[in-house]
């Protein structure tokens, strides 16, 4: 897995929450798991493992990955390695 500099991991991580809100049925899918209100997501985003639970949400479910990795113009594996950029120390017993 390749780890991405912080700015590009944030850039992926942003298009996965761009590409949320652009698909109704995905982001009601999304609040479902992760408990979020669609009105709390604004502040949510402020978090700062926000990003890292998106791209979790689309790492668990591979057509998802594809979809969203195809509409952002992506490898599917970068988003793996845009989430472990963005949380290094989750890496811990994975290598």
């Amino acid at each position: 897995m390749q780890l991405l500099a912080k700015e590009r991991a944030e850039a992926i991580g942003i298009a996965g929450l761009q590409h949320l809100a652009g698909e109704d049925d995905l982001l009601m899918r999304f609040c479902y798991v992760t408990g979020i209100l669609p009105n709390d997501i604004r502040d949510a985003a402020t978090q700062p493992h926000f990003l890292v639970g998106v791209l979790d949400f689309f790492l668990s479910h591979e057509p998802d990955l594809l979809a969203f990795a195809e509409a952002a113009n992506i490898k599917p594996e970068l988003v793996m390695g845009a989430r472990y950029s963005l949380a290094p120390e989750d890496m811990a017993g994975l290598e």
